[in-house]
């Protein structure tokens, strides 16, 4: 399943996205790293491509040959994040 990160809500492709391609839901670049398969919070420049260009703003469109929509858009990766899981620790 496809989900935009910003919304997190299903993305219904029949194509591969575009850069100028939007979520119809929130109205969110589909073409982001924060939507790519490859975007890793704990990777070098926070992608598993080490092919890939560095990409400063995650969560607009960009020109990376990579991208691949990936599922639960970097979902696990999120999880995985060892400072947001330290800040958990000390929530009220």
């Amino acid at each position: 399943m496809k989900i935009c990160f910003h919304c997190r809500r299903e993305l219904d492709l029949s194509t591969r996205p575009g850069r100028g391609d939007s979520c119809p839901h929130c109205g969110s670049d589909i073409k982001a790293c924060l939507n790519c398969r490859f975007y890793d919070v704990t990777s070098y420049n926070e992608c598993w491509e080490p092919s890939a260009g560095r990409v400063v703003d995650k969560d607009k469109a960009n020109f990376c040959e990579f991208f691949d929509l990936g599922d639960a858009s970097g979902e696990k990766a999120r999880e995985d994040d060892p400072l947001q899981k330290l800040k958990d620790l000390f929530k009220s």
